[in-house]
């Protein structure tokens, strides 16, 4: 029971995340994969821990909002790239 609580509060975590604005969402998605991916005690997504403690409309749910999250988090990072970029060139204008 105690790991399907940990999945399920993970689940949780993630709904609130999807509602945040962009620079909080890829902060909390930055902490939240350290905290459910990476850490000791986390559930290995690769060996589908998740599977047999989520029922099918949780695991559905994790897994959208996880891809989306995924393709959020790429999208996010060429939109920094930009702004560096943009801002070096202006950086190196006013030299």
């Amino acid at each position: 029971m105690e790991r399907r609580n940990w999945t399920l509060k993970s689940l949780e975590e993630l709904i609130y995340i999807d509602s945040l604005d962009d620079e909080l969402k890829a902060a909390s998605l930055v902490s939240w994969v350290e905290k459910y991916t990476l850490s000791d005690k986390a559930l290995k997504i690769e060996t589908s821990d998740y599977i047999p403690l989520l029922n099918k409309s949780e695991l559905s749910k994790f897994l959208e909002l996880f891809y989306k999250n995924i393709n959020f988090l790429k999208n996010h990072k060429l939109y920094i790239k930009s702004q560096l970029d943009s801002s070096a060139k202006i950086k190196s204008f006013l030299k």
